[in-house]
């Protein structure tokens, strides 16, 4: 990588620092499934028992939800028996999918057809509705109006995330691999032919030594993201929706090579566009671009990636969906901007909502009106376990332990931190004492180890961040490790991206260092004017220039 590795400019541009970053890994709350039109046949009652949600259709006009109860629901037009009910009649009352009872969804996705791909928890896969072109991959062409376990070639396999296009089906197995089946008249089954594939058949090509992480389908070409952050695609290419700065089909899994250099984690595909979220919090586009989908501030197609500008914070969620030609994103601040067809009409440049969840634009602005992805719906009046032990961090009213730090009380449950943390079973075991003075970390790190017992999460600047690793560390807490890792990484901007070198280096954390390190090389011009630079240890700036030469910083 050099300084400049952005496609089409934006040398040495970095995400502003935000502090505190909130670090979780707590669901999607989305709690107002009544924005989708279809949800208005549904009761209060019924609606407040919703925990899983999609909606689906040419038109908006199917739904299928799970309850509190694990009981699945659907509801709608039927339209090629897509609803699984065992028959082609339409319902204006939600009626129980009987055929998968005791069955716990994971993930779903839909075609055009429409046709339903379902994962469950336990890596079954589940198909029914359209079958023209074999996309429940059951081996026929008959439309399927009761789900079909899928099983051929997949018998051993987890599968974890499902992608469909308009005509054709992806699945994700837990091992990384991906098996691709429907229609395949552009190659998007990715078999190296056009002919149509009746069955899972494993993508292989460039992906056949890759570990794949997810996954995403357009209306006629594919997407998979590998474990390095590389981009392959297959399928489709006319208006140039696989970045391949061409417009030729690919009917075998190809890399992007205009992403060199950057990492990413997701992937999102619209109708013929594409969007992908790097680790830096950067958003690319390409495809096309004849609504403004692409964010660009035109309309014109896109062959190659194109950077993003939807504002100066980090983004964590990227949206499309191969129905429409929208597109939406969610920043760390909580902001969530769209794009392209919204009601109409054609936005070219990132849009600012009210909204508090990137699933809200499609329910009001998508033409038409469905969800990107599965709803995960938590309800709000229900105190979980979890909950409940989150309220009682910090409480003098039930505490049995406090810790004093920097002359302040922190109150503890020992039970609690006997259950979470090995440190505190073996030092609380014989420990009668009700005080505890702790001297070798700040208060605000200590109290928020404390506090990530009890609530799983994290909210540190990236600086405070770095003594919690240090605690992480020294108390052999990987997970917390991992999150103060995500956190800084997060937070890092010019100004401190040195500080976090260094104490990725002091704390042995590899993976964070090589982000550092890499983050310091693409915004290296103002990294080196920063007074972190100029006050770097002696040793480890000797050993950042010998490195960042060997990677190509220093060449003209």
């Amino acid at each position: 990588p050099c300084s400049n590795r952005y496609p089409g400019g934006g040398a040495d541009k970095a995400p502003a620092c935000e502090e505190p970053v909130q670090a979780t890994l707590s669901s999607l709350k989305m709690l107002d499934v009544g924005k989708w039109p279809i949800f208005s046949l549904c009761s209060e009652e019924e609606l407040q028992l919703i925990r899983q949600a999609c909606v689906f259709g040419s038109a908006g006009n199917e739904v299928l939800y799970t309850t509190v109860n694990d009981e699945i629901f659907v509801l709608g037009t039927n339209c090629c028996g897509c609803l699984g009910l065992g028959d082609v009649q339409s319902t204006i009352e939600p009626r129980r999918l009987d055929s998968l009872n005791g069955k716990k969804i994971a993930c779903l996705s839909y075609g055009s057809g429409p046709h339903i791909v379902l994962a469950t928890t336990e890596g079954e896969v589940f198909t029914w509705g359209h079958n023209a072109y074999s996309q429940l991959g059951n081996g026929t062409t008959n439309h399927g109006l009761v789900p079909c376990h899928i099983s051929t070639n997949l018998s051993n396999k987890q599968v974890i995330e499902v992608a469909c296009g308009s005509y054709h089906s992806l699945v994700l197995t837990s091992d990384g691999e991906v098996f691709a089946w429907g229609y395949n008249n552009s190659g998007q089954v990715g078999s190296g032919s056009t002919v149509n594939q009746p069955i899972p058949r494993r993508v292989t090509g460039c992906l056949q030594n890759k570990v794949v992480v997810t996954i995403a389908c357009g209306q006629m070409c594919c997407m998979a993201v590998v474990d390095t952050g590389e981009v392959y695609v297959w399928g489709y290419n006319g208006n140039g929706q696989l970045g391949l700065g061409n417009s030729g089909n690919q009917p075998t899994p190809c890399r992007v090579a205009a992403l060199q250099g950057i990492r990413v984690q997701r992937v999102a595909c619209g109708y013929a566009h594409t969007l992908v979220l790097t680790d830096e919090g950067q958003v690319y586009a390409w495809g096309a671009n004849s609504y403004g989908q692409l964010g660009t501030g035109n309309k014109s197609n896109q062959s190659y990636p194109t950077p993003v500008t939807v504002e100066k914070d980090r983004i964590i969620e990227i949206a499309a969906c191969h129905s429409t030609h929208t597109s939406a994103a969610k920043t760390q601040g909580g902001h969530v901007y769209m794009w392209g067809q919204c009601r109409g009409q054609s936005v070219i440049l990132p849009h600012l909502t009210h909204f508090s969840c990137t699933d809200d634009v499609f329910a009001c602005f998508a033409t038409p009106a469905v969800t990107w992805r599965l709803l995960s719906v938590e309800p709000d009046d229900h105190l979980t376990v979890a909950e409940s032990l989150k309220r009682e961090f910090d409480n003098p009213d039930t505490a049995d332990l406090k810790f004093l730090v920097d002359g302040k009380y922190i109150y503890a449950h020992k039970v609690l931190l006997k259950i979470r943390c090995e440190h505190f079973r073996s030092s609380l075991e014989d420990n009668e004492d009700d005080i505890v003075e702790m001297s070798e970390f700040s208060y605000p790190v200590y109290r928020a180890f404390l506090e990530y017992l009890y609530t799983d999460s994290i909210s540190l600047s990236p600086e405070e961040a770095v003594g919690l690793l240090d605690l992480a560390t020294f108390y052999r807490e990987n997970r917390l490790k991992k999150l103060c890792q995500q956190t800084i990484k997060q937070g890092i901007c010019e100004e401190n991206a040195i500080a976090l070198l260094s104490a990725a280096v002091k704390y042995d954390a590899q993976d964070l260092e090589e982000f550092c390190f890499r983050f310091c090389i693409n915004h290296l011009t103002v990294v080196t004017q920063t007074s972190g630079f100029a006050e770097m240890d002696h040793d480890l700036l000797k050993n950042f220039i010998s490195k960042a030469s060997r990677v190509g910083a220093f060449k003209n």
